[in-house]
């Protein structure tokens, strides 16, 4: 007979056993072993139906193709932009895949994006030798301009968007300001210096409140009273 042991959002270690028999099967950070499900990571639970995952609370982020993050231009190649996304993978941004417009050979490419910025782009490709290729010619991939980045746990991301953007559109509205959440931990807050602060203080407070139930009602209770 099959019995889930453990439930939603519940704080399990490595090697703690989720779930017995066959009707559940493993996720993402968790295996079978025999009828057992045990857990790969230090993580919060989570079932879909019959899939158990576990979402690890720390550890380093690890990239994807398509994920979309935020990095920091250092330094400017001939033919593009090195990017640090802040983990230990270096990151080449061409030319060709930074805009559409025709650029001319020779073209002094900080007149485009300097070092020192940042820029929102997408995962194209991971090496086996951790190199990583971007693109930004996507809607919504472009340089930062204004505003402010923060860092998180990248582990926390996907508290800080919510079930389909529920979070990250609450805290849109009650800042007033324009966010965007990199899967590498960077976000970006843009509006006033007020609104900048208060979206700020909240990211931080759910990051820190991530594993608790109950998150997106105390945080509207929390934006609406904070300053």
């Amino acid at each position: 007979m099959s019995e889930l042991l453990k439930k939603e959002r519940e704080i399990v270690i490595p090697g703690e056993i989720l779930a017995k028999g066959m009707d559940f099967l493993p996720g993402e950070n968790s295996y079978r072993e025999n009828d057992n499900i045990y857990s790969k990571a230090l993580g919060l639970v989570y079932v879909s139906g019959r899939v158990i995952k576990i979402t690890p609370l720390s550890g380093p982020y690890i990239p994807m193709v398509g994920d979309r993050v935020i990095g920091r231009v250092t330094d400017i190649t001939m033919t593009g932009w090195r990017i640090n996304t802040g983990i230990a993978y270096s990151g080449i941004l061409n030319v060709k895949d930074a805009t559409t417009r025709f650029i001319k050979k020779g073209e002094d490419l900080s007149k485009i994006i300097a070092i020192g910025d940042y820029v929102i782009v997408m995962i194209t490709q991971v090496t086996s030798q951790r190199l990583i290729d971007f693109s930004m010619r996507d809607p919504g991939l472009k340089k930062i301009t204004g505003g402010r980045v923060i860092k998180i746990n990248s582990h926390k991301v996907p508290r800080i968007i919510g079930k389909q953007a529920s979070m990250v559109t609450l805290l849109r509205e009650k800042t007033g300001c324009d966010i965007t959440v990199g899967q590498n931990g960077r976000v970006w807050i843009r509006g006033t210096p007020e609104g900048e602060l208060k979206a700020a203080r909240a990211i931080k407070r759910i990051e820190e409140r991530s594993h608790e139930s109950g998150l997106t009602k105390s945080m509207e209770t929390f934006l609406g009273g904070a300053q």
